[in-house]
């Protein structure tokens, strides 16, 4: 018998600003556990990420099909990372223990931006292979 990996995770999610995580619509907030605590949340025109202490919950939500791909990822299933900066823009890098990969783009970044995404990068980066 053949096994064929089913693989369409590559995926890239191009956020645009960070959001206050207090004026998450409720469709995101309905995938936050209850004791999780939400560390960033980002935007894009259509998508949403959410950061939390134990995962991340990624909204793929497409506008013209009216259809919404929610991922959600564990921290402790990435084996390595890597963080990207250009000049205004930046980048986090993920592979997971499965082989799959994710890449979260952040756009129209100043300095102070880059700073914020260094700390959720090195947040993400401590979490792996933990358990609160």
């Amino acid at each position: 018998m053949a096994y064929v990996k089913y693989k369409e995770l590559t995926k890239y999610f191009n956020f645009s600003q960070e959001i206050d995580k207090t004026s998450l619509p409720k469709y995101v907030t309905d995938y936050v556990d209850e004791g999780e605590i939400i560390y960033k949340a980002y935007k894009t025109l259509s998508d949403r990420g959410v950061f939390t202490n134990d995962r991340m919950v990624l909204f793929d939500c497409n506008p013209i099909s009216k259809s919404k791909k929610i991922h959600i990822i564990p921290y402790n299933s990435i084996s390595t990372g890597a963080v990207l900066f250009k000049a205004t823009s930046g980048a986090i890098l993920l592979s997971f223990d499965s082989g799959y990969q994710i890449r979260l783009n952040f756009i129209k970044m100043d300095a102070q931006a880059k700073t914020e995404l260094r700390k959720l990068f090195s947040y993400i980066m401590n979490k792996k292979g933990k358990k609160d």
